[in-house]
């Protein structure tokens, strides 16, 4: 019996099924709406970083056959084969995704779905509808993703823009001219039909009936072959092509720092800082010159002997001004999405609110961008609430974000860390805390000890199923909890709910009669069982 996943749940493949050979049916429809169903092979950095991986009409399966497009069938709009023990080691997630071809939102789509098939039996699905979108143009609806196993994950996240847009987003380039000369490259390529499927289909499990007589017809007819690529190459042969294959003059190899974003333009293009004038040189015709070389000529001026068909806005330097533009910007484009909680950068937080379905408490004051349709409300903590943070100094002012959109957060700059709790517990002190899943319970938790002013010290213990953002000044180091695991309880941030702590005192009389002691004067030592840790910033509140 297949199992129903709503937005956001996971799964292991080895719950689901022992089998790795694996049919992926994804269903979708709109009045007067045309889509595009494509899977994106990501490496760890959730980047294209191999062109070949991006499975789509124009390109239907993958060097290995790993991962193979097979067509509309047994009531599936698109439908694939993904092998999960023959994708190569780089490539750690297929997100599959639809995208609109031609006018129309993703708010108007009807009921659909993407199911797992093992053996010709449904073993899971995730159903969505319109209603769930505003006015994206894309969709992510489901990732395999590799850590430690192979995993599922319904994402159900829309997207705004369409296949180019998304393209970009994984790291690709799209070519946005259609020249003449191209137009044969990208209408007429030699794997189009998608006849490589049907060589393994007696051997796949279709998901319509049992092996023999079904499934042979189903991957095999050509009948899928002239509705998905026809129509769509007609809309899609110039705009998706994947970098970073070989410019279509295809004479000259491309360099690796060769700038982003900028199709048709030659490999010998300046970079980001480079002065903008080496453009005479048509393209094809190798690079004049090592990156870093003075222009043969000065900025703007057209030397003489350029052809006359290259004049693309090279003489004034406008397309050179937006490739160095966005050569700069690259390294801080935004970090690709398909999580609850990503980081984009060491002090930077991005939580999207449309997974998960819970809010999030976050400390007031820490949004610094959103995106979305998102509400911002207080998160008072009553009158107990207040008295004991006042009594034991872990009172969090915190705000409630929810809705549907994307907030970034961060404060002072500190390094933010999201740690997913999975049913067990952590004890982090309020000023530590940035942001947390609503779905967690937190309490104060009283820390006894002798020597220490007021008689306790007190944390915070958050408990149960989500994600917590803890911040450190610099980079932490965390360490394996031993009998002898001793810390300053200025410098620790966090451990674990399991181990046991005990105040160390270093204060002695005799010692301290003298002037010059130390200083270190009150330590917390902890202890447990293998498994458990402690974390420690390099810096003393």
């Amino acid at each position: 019996m297949a199992r129903e996943f709503q937005r956001g749940h996971k799964a292991k493949i080895s719950d689901l099924t022992p089998g790795t050979d694996l049919y992926v049916g994804v269903q979708i429809a709109g009045p007067g709406l045309t889509f595009d169903i494509s899977c994106f092979g990501l490496d760890a950095n959730e980047q294209l970083s191999d062109d070949r991986y991006f499975i789509f009409f124009n390109q239907p399966k993958s060097p290995e056959e790993s991962i193979q497009l097979l067509g509309t069938q047994a009531g599936d709009t698109e439908s694939f084969r993904v092998t999960l023990d023959r994708i190569p080691a780089n490539i750690h997630k297929l997100s599959f995704t639809a995208t609109l071809d031609g006018a129309g939102q993703m708010s108007q789509v009807g009921p659909g779905y993407i199911r797992i098939v093992a053996g010709g039996e449904e073993v899971v699905r995730y159903a969505f509808t319109g209603s769930e979108f505003t006015t994206e143009r894309a969709v992510m609806l489901g990732d395999f993703y590799l850590k430690d196993v192979w995993r599922f994950a319904a994402v159900g996240q829309g997207f705004d823009g369409g296949l180019d847009a998304l393209l970009k987003n994984f790291g690709g380039e799209v070519a946005e001219e259609a020249p003449a000369a191209a137009q044969p490259q990208a209408a007429a390529p030699s794997f189009a039909p998608p006849a490589q499927a049907s060589a393994p289909a007696p051997s796949f499990g279709a998901p319509a009936a049992p092996q023999a007589p079904q499934p042979a017809p189903s991957f095999g007819a050509p009948a899928a072959q002239a509705p998905a690529p026809t129509p769509q190459q007609q809309m899609h042969a110039a705009p998706t092509i994947a970098a970073p294959l070989a410019p279509q003059g295809g004479s000259v190899p491309p360099p690796a720092p060769a700038p982003y974003g900028q199709p048709g333009q030659p490999p010998q293009q300046p970079q980001f800082g480079q002065v903008p004038a080496q453009a005479p040189a048509p393209f094809g015709q190798p690079a004049p010159a090592p990156y870093g070389q003075p222009a043969p000529a000065p900025y703007g001026q057209q030397p003489p002997g350029m052809p006359s068909g290259v004049p693309q806005g090279v003489p004034q330097g406008v397309p050179q001004a937006g490739a160095g533009l966005l050569a700069a910007l690259q390294p801080y484009k935004e970090t690709a999405t398909g999580q609850r909680w990503t980081p984009q950068n060491q002090q930077l937080m991005r939580v999207d609110l449309t997974m998960g379905g819970t809010g999030v408490l976050a400390r007031q004051g820490s949004m610094v961008m959103y995106q979305g349709k998102v509400d911002f409300g207080y998160k008072g903590a009553g009158f107990a609430g207040r008295m004991v943070g006042n009594a034991t100094g872990q009172e969090m002012q915190l705000m409630r974000c929810t809705g549907r959109g994307q907030v970034f957060l961060a404060e002072d700059g500190s390094h933010l860390h999201a740690i997913e709790l999975q049913g067990d517990g952590i004890c982090v002190s309020a000023e530590s805390v940035l942001a947390f899943d609503e779905s967690l319970q937190y309490e104060v938790r009283r820390i006894e000890g002798h020597g220490i002013p007021g008689g306790a010290l007190f944390t915070m213990q958050f408990q149960g199923t989500g994600t917590i953002v803890v911040k450190t000044h610099g980079v932490p180091v965390v360490l394996p909890v031993t009998p002898t695991t001793f810390a300053d309880c200025n410098a620790v941030v966090a451990w674990s709910a399991a181990s046991q702590v005990i105040i160390s005192s270093q204060v002695r009389l005799r010692r301290n009669a003298y002037p010059g002691h130390s200083g270190e004067t009150v330590n917390l030592q902890f202890r447990g069982a293998p498994g458990n840790f402690i974390v420690v910033q390099p810096y003393e509140v």
